[in-house]
Protein backbone atom coordinates (compact mmCIF):
# COMPACT_ATOMS: atom_id res chain seq x y z
CA UNK A 1 0.00 0.00 0.00
CA UNK A 2 2.66 2.41 1.17
CA UNK A 3 4.69 1.91 -2.05
CA UNK A 4 1.11 2.44 -4.21
CA UNK A 5 0.90 5.66 -2.50
CA UNK A 6 4.71 6.70 -3.58
CA UNK A 7 3.95 6.17 -7.02
CA UNK A 8 0.80 7.93 -7.07
CA UNK A 9 2.47 10.99 -5.28
CA UNK A 10 5.25 10.47 -8.11
CA UNK A 11 2.82 9.91 -11.11
CA UNK A 12 1.45 13.28 -9.49
CA UNK A 13 4.37 15.58 -9.32
CA UNK A 14 4.89 14.76 -12.90
CA UNK A 15 1.58 15.70 -13.75
CA UNK A 16 2.05 19.17 -11.87
CA UNK A 17 5.72 20.04 -13.14
CA UNK A 18 7.10 19.48 -9.69
CA UNK A 19 10.40 18.28 -8.80
CA UNK A 20 14.27 19.33 -10.49
CA UNK A 21 12.96 18.64 -14.06
CA UNK A 22 15.49 19.90 -16.91
CA UNK A 23 18.35 21.94 -16.29
CA UNK A 24 18.55 25.56 -18.59
CA UNK A 25 21.62 27.62 -18.85
CA UNK A 26 21.88 30.46 -17.93
CA UNK A 27 21.13 31.93 -21.73
CA UNK A 28 17.81 29.84 -21.73
CA UNK A 29 16.78 30.95 -18.97
CA UNK A 30 17.36 34.77 -19.88
CA UNK A 31 17.52 35.40 -23.09
CA UNK A 32 18.38 38.91 -23.29
CA UNK A 33 21.51 37.50 -21.62
CA UNK A 34 22.79 34.95 -24.57
CA UNK A 35 25.49 36.35 -26.21
CA UNK A 36 26.21 33.58 -28.56
CA UNK A 37 26.49 35.00 -32.35
CA UNK A 38 25.63 31.03 -33.60
CA UNK A 39 22.49 30.95 -31.46
CA UNK A 40 21.22 34.58 -32.22
CA UNK A 41 22.27 34.06 -35.95
CA UNK A 42 20.29 31.28 -35.62
CA UNK A 43 17.04 32.27 -33.85
CA UNK A 44 17.05 35.86 -35.71
CA UNK A 45 19.01 36.03 -39.29
CA UNK A 46 19.30 32.61 -40.94
CA UNK A 47 15.77 32.14 -41.76
CA UNK A 48 16.45 35.51 -43.92
CA UNK A 49 20.11 35.95 -44.97
CA UNK A 50 20.79 31.72 -44.88
CA UNK A 51 21.65 29.25 -42.31
CA UNK A 52 25.63 29.71 -43.14
CA UNK A 53 25.06 33.41 -44.83
CA UNK A 54 23.43 32.66 -48.30
CA UNK A 55 21.12 31.06 -49.83
CA UNK A 56 17.87 32.78 -48.32
CA UNK A 57 15.76 35.24 -49.84
CA UNK A 58 17.55 38.02 -48.75
CA UNK A 59 20.99 39.36 -49.39
CA UNK A 60 23.90 36.95 -48.57
CA UNK A 61 25.93 38.10 -45.78
CA UNK A 62 28.93 35.42 -46.97
CA UNK A 63 29.42 37.75 -50.06
CA UNK A 64 32.73 39.41 -50.11
CA UNK A 65 32.29 42.21 -52.21
CA UNK A 66 28.77 43.32 -49.93
CA UNK A 67 31.36 42.84 -46.62
CA UNK A 68 33.65 44.86 -48.22
CA UNK A 69 30.98 48.22 -49.38
CA UNK A 70 28.80 47.90 -45.97
CA UNK A 71 30.38 49.94 -43.08
CA UNK A 72 30.02 49.20 -39.59
CA UNK A 73 27.72 52.00 -38.65
CA UNK A 74 25.24 50.93 -41.33
CA UNK A 75 24.95 47.12 -40.31
CA UNK A 76 24.14 48.04 -36.80
CA UNK A 77 21.76 50.82 -37.76
CA UNK A 78 19.77 47.92 -40.06
CA UNK A 79 20.44 45.05 -37.54
CA UNK A 80 19.06 47.57 -34.47
CA UNK A 81 15.88 49.77 -36.40
CA UNK A 82 15.20 46.95 -39.33
CA UNK A 83 15.10 48.94 -42.94
CA UNK A 84 12.63 50.63 -44.36
CA UNK A 85 11.31 49.87 -47.60
CA UNK A 86 12.30 46.08 -47.21
CA UNK A 87 11.32 43.40 -45.28
CA UNK A 88 13.72 43.31 -42.47
CA UNK A 89 12.53 43.97 -39.65
CA UNK A 90 13.88 45.79 -36.54
CA UNK A 91 15.72 43.78 -34.12
CA UNK A 92 17.10 46.08 -31.59
CA UNK A 93 15.12 46.99 -28.36
CA UNK A 94 15.43 50.44 -28.95
CA UNK A 95 13.26 50.01 -31.84
CA UNK A 96 10.88 47.53 -30.50
CA UNK A 97 12.94 44.40 -31.05
CA UNK A 98 14.02 41.98 -27.81
CA UNK A 99 17.72 42.21 -28.21
CA UNK A 100 19.52 44.18 -26.52
CA UNK A 101 22.50 46.61 -27.39
CA UNK A 102 24.97 44.07 -26.37
CA UNK A 103 23.34 41.12 -28.54
CA UNK A 104 23.06 43.54 -31.79
CA UNK A 105 26.81 43.96 -30.96
CA UNK A 106 27.38 40.76 -31.03
CA UNK A 107 25.63 39.83 -34.36
CA UNK A 108 27.72 42.92 -36.03
CA UNK A 109 31.13 41.37 -34.46
CA UNK A 110 30.11 37.72 -35.34
CA UNK A 111 28.94 38.68 -39.41
CA UNK A 112 32.47 40.57 -39.26
CA UNK A 113 34.36 37.51 -38.24
CA UNK A 114 32.69 35.06 -39.89
CA UNK A 115 32.36 36.37 -43.21
CA UNK A 116 34.55 39.95 -43.67
CA UNK A 117 37.82 38.50 -42.94
CA UNK A 118 39.16 38.65 -46.91
CA UNK A 119 37.56 40.92 -48.22
CA UNK A 120 38.53 42.38 -51.77
CA UNK A 121 39.78 45.93 -53.03
CA UNK A 122 36.43 47.76 -54.23
CA UNK A 123 38.02 50.90 -54.51
CA UNK A 124 37.43 51.26 -57.80
CA UNK A 125 33.48 50.07 -57.57
CA UNK A 126 30.54 52.67 -57.64
CA UNK A 127 29.96 53.94 -53.53
CA UNK A 128 27.35 51.79 -52.26
CA UNK A 129 24.83 54.30 -51.81
CA UNK A 130 23.23 57.16 -54.28
CA UNK A 131 20.15 59.82 -54.12
CA UNK A 132 17.34 57.98 -55.98
CA UNK A 133 16.87 60.82 -57.98
CA UNK A 134 20.07 60.64 -59.82
CA UNK A 135 19.17 58.18 -62.74
CA UNK A 136 17.35 58.16 -65.56
CA UNK A 137 15.10 54.94 -66.32
CA UNK A 138 15.34 55.93 -70.15
CA UNK A 139 19.20 55.45 -70.05
CA UNK A 140 18.95 52.55 -67.95
CA UNK A 141 16.72 50.72 -70.32
CA UNK A 142 19.53 50.99 -72.77
CA UNK A 143 21.93 49.66 -70.43
CA UNK A 144 19.71 46.97 -69.28
CA UNK A 145 19.63 45.20 -72.78
CA UNK A 146 23.17 45.56 -72.80
CA UNK A 147 24.37 43.87 -69.65
CA UNK A 148 21.49 41.93 -67.81
CA UNK A 149 19.02 41.33 -70.76
CA UNK A 150 20.66 37.86 -71.70
CA UNK A 151 20.31 36.81 -68.07
CA UNK A 152 17.26 38.51 -67.19
CA UNK A 153 14.61 36.83 -69.92
CA UNK A 154 14.13 33.90 -68.35
CA UNK A 155 10.78 34.04 -66.73
CA UNK A 156 12.21 33.07 -62.97
CA UNK A 157 15.19 35.54 -63.33
CA UNK A 158 13.14 38.15 -64.31
CA UNK A 159 14.07 41.27 -62.28
CA UNK A 160 11.75 43.37 -64.19
CA UNK A 161 8.31 41.46 -62.31
CA UNK A 162 6.15 43.87 -60.41
CA UNK A 163 5.49 41.69 -57.71
CA UNK A 164 9.33 41.27 -57.47
CA UNK A 165 9.82 44.56 -57.56
CA UNK A 166 7.61 45.68 -54.54
CA UNK A 167 9.74 43.55 -52.18
CA UNK A 168 12.57 45.26 -52.78
CA UNK A 169 13.79 48.47 -52.16
CA UNK A 170 15.82 50.30 -54.96
CA UNK A 171 19.11 50.38 -52.66
CA UNK A 172 18.94 46.54 -52.27
CA UNK A 173 18.80 47.00 -55.98
CA UNK A 174 22.07 48.83 -56.79
CA UNK A 175 23.34 46.70 -53.92
CA UNK A 176 22.66 43.60 -56.19
CA UNK A 177 24.15 45.20 -58.92
CA UNK A 178 27.12 46.11 -57.68
CA UNK A 179 28.27 43.47 -54.99
CA UNK A 180 25.98 40.73 -57.33
CA UNK A 181 24.57 37.87 -55.50
CA UNK A 182 27.03 34.53 -55.90
CA UNK A 183 24.70 32.22 -54.44
CA UNK A 184 22.47 32.50 -57.23
CA UNK A 185 24.97 32.87 -59.80
CA UNK A 186 24.38 37.16 -60.28
CA UNK A 187 27.21 38.56 -61.55
CA UNK A 188 28.24 41.75 -59.63
CA UNK A 189 30.30 44.92 -60.67
CA UNK A 190 33.52 43.11 -61.13
CA UNK A 191 31.90 40.16 -62.68
CA UNK A 192 30.36 42.31 -65.30
CA UNK A 193 33.68 44.47 -66.17
CA UNK A 194 35.02 41.50 -66.67
CA UNK A 195 32.82 40.54 -69.33
CA UNK A 196 33.38 43.52 -70.71
CA UNK A 197 30.47 46.09 -69.16
CA UNK A 198 32.27 48.03 -66.67
CA UNK A 199 29.37 49.85 -65.32
CA UNK A 200 30.13 53.48 -63.91
CA UNK A 201 28.25 54.81 -60.85
CA UNK A 202 25.78 56.85 -63.65
CA UNK A 203 24.79 53.74 -65.44
CA UNK A 204 24.53 52.06 -62.13
CA UNK A 205 22.19 54.69 -60.82
CA UNK A 206 20.07 54.29 -64.31
CA UNK A 207 19.65 50.61 -63.92
CA UNK A 208 17.95 51.24 -60.58
CA UNK A 209 15.59 54.25 -62.18
CA UNK A 210 14.81 51.81 -65.03
CA UNK A 211 13.57 49.38 -62.50
CA UNK A 212 12.08 51.78 -60.62
CA UNK A 213 9.91 53.15 -63.24
CA UNK A 214 8.46 49.52 -63.80
CA UNK A 215 6.85 49.55 -60.16
CA UNK A 216 3.11 48.79 -59.95
CA UNK A 217 1.20 50.75 -57.58
CA UNK A 218 -0.79 47.47 -57.18
CA UNK A 219 1.71 44.87 -57.59
CA UNK A 220 0.35 41.05 -57.74
CA UNK A 221 -2.34 42.68 -59.37
CA UNK A 222 -2.23 42.28 -62.89
CA UNK A 223 -5.70 42.75 -64.27
CA UNK A 224 -7.53 45.77 -65.36
CA UNK A 225 -9.96 47.38 -63.90
CA UNK A 226 -13.67 46.75 -65.09
CA UNK A 227 -15.21 48.92 -67.59
CA UNK A 228 -18.13 49.81 -65.58
CA UNK A 229 -19.55 51.87 -68.73
CA UNK A 230 -22.44 50.20 -70.68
Amino acid sequence: MWARSMISVAFLCGLSGCGPGPVLSDAEAQPDQDMSFDRLYRKNCSACHGENGSGGPALDLDNPAYQALIDDVSLKKWITGGRPGTQMPAFGEAAGGLLTERQVNALLLGVRKKWGAKLPNIADAPPYDAPDDTGNAMRGDAVFQAACASCHREPRHRVTDTTYLALVSNQALRTVIIAGRPDLGHPGWRELADRGHRLTNQEVADLVAYLDSLRSATPGQPYPRPNMER
